[in-house]
């Protein structure tokens, strides 16, 4: 069956509606070799290029959904490759056949805390969109004195270069001495808006982490640097926020939290499943461990 061409590219992750739309006003898109058009549609027959770069048909394939939850340290970037020669989030991510990781939002060089990646590029689209009104949640610690009338400025809304932004909730989270911790939650990613809404006031962060993204929180006992793979229940949970039917995976989900094992977990599902015919025997079955929630 013939799919609008964005659809079948975001689905694919090769990135979202939008910016595939664009591509496609700017003749960066072929299809079989002439210049594609919004609202033309595609099927397995065509021969689809970027940039005079042939896509091959698996890369068309809609991928199969996974999540990853990364605690990203400070010293990282979230780009796939960087200028300047230093560490991105992709390189320790577990390679991937036929799919690419999306980031789902982003976090600035000195920003800790949980990023969320996925394989599924509507799913990013919708937890990133304003129109979702997704939240996020940061704590914060503060350097510089901070009063009533400061955190209701920082509520109401202060006028920043890219216009109007505010904090939806601020929470006094404690604190001795001259650095103070809040926890704040907004709706929307513009590129370091919790840094600049607190610079506006004439403070300064001295520690910045994401702890929630939504319904998904940075759990205790994931380190930094370390990953793991959502589990059905939080997979779920996270569709449901996003406004997507969830359907439910047979396979187990396997617990991970270091690069390594999670690539492992990824990749060996294939050569399990081709051990499993090979010797007629049913595999054993286990389930992630009991997470204590924050």
């Amino acid at each position: 069956m013939a799919e609008r061409l964005q659809k079948v590219l975001a689905n694919a992750g090769h990135g979202s509606r939008r910016q595939i739309e664009e591509w496609i006003a700017a003749g960066r898109i072929t299809i079989n070799n002439l210049p594609a058009k919004l609202g033309d549609r595609v099927t397995a027959e065509d021969n689809i290029a970027i940039d005079g770069r042939a896509l091959q048909s698996y890369r068309l394939e809609t991928p199969k959904r996974q999540v990853l939850v990364y605690y990203k340290p400070e010293g990282e970037v979230c780009t796939r490759s960087d200028p300047e020669g230093r560490l991105t989030i992709f390189d320790k991510l577990p390679k991937l056949r036929n799919a690419r990781w999306i980031t789902v939002g982003r976090l600035d060089f000195n920003t800790a805390g949980l990023l969320l990646l996925t394989t599924d590029g509507v799913l990013a689209n919708k937890l990133m969109h304003p129109s979702t009104e997704i939240e996020r949640e940061y704590a914060v610690r503060i350097l510089g004195k901070v009063d009533g009338a400061m955190l209701e400025r920082l509520k109401q809304g202060v006028m920043l270069d890219d216009g109007m932004a505010n904090f939806d909730t601020i929470i006094d989270a404690g604190g001795e001495g001259i650095n103070h911790w809040f926890h704040v939650i907004l709706k929307e990613g513009r590129n370091r808006e919790v840094r600049r809404l607190w610079e506006s006031q004439g403070v300064k962060i001295s520690r910045l982490m994401r702890v929630r993204y939504g319904p998904i929180t940075l759990r205790k006992g994931l380190r930094r640097g370390q990953m793991e793979e959502l589990d059905d229940r939080d997979m779920e949970t996270l569709l449901r926020a996003a406004g997507i039917a969830w359907e439910p995976i047979a396979e187990p989900v396997v617990k991970a939290t270091s690069p390594r094992s999670v690539q492992s977990a990824i990749s060996g599902r294939d050569e399990k499943a081709k051990s499993r015919k090979k010797s007629n025997t049913q595999a054993t079955k286990f389930k992630p461990a009991n997470r204590k929630r924050k």
